[in-house]
């Protein structure tokens, strides 16, 4: 699945986004609107990650949707 599929179904998405990142508010998932970067930058603002680790973070998520 790759990040335009993510975000044309974001809406559908965005609560296994909050599963799996509960320190994302509801504002943040609505301003992420299923951008692969806004969410990779919210990780790294939330949880203090650097970027390789959110990517790969995103990466796992995003293969999770996939089973």
């Amino acid at each position: 699945m790759d990040s335009n599929v993510i975000k044309g179904k974001w809406l559908q998405f965005k609560g296994e986004a909050k599963k799996q990142w509960g320190q994302l508010t509801d504002d943040d998932l609505n301003v992420i609107d299923g951008e692969k970067d806004k969410l990779i930058g919210k990780l790294q603002e939330r949880y203090g990650h650097s970027k390789d680790d959110a990517e790969a973070e995103y990466r796992s998520w995003e293969q999770s949707l996939r089973s």
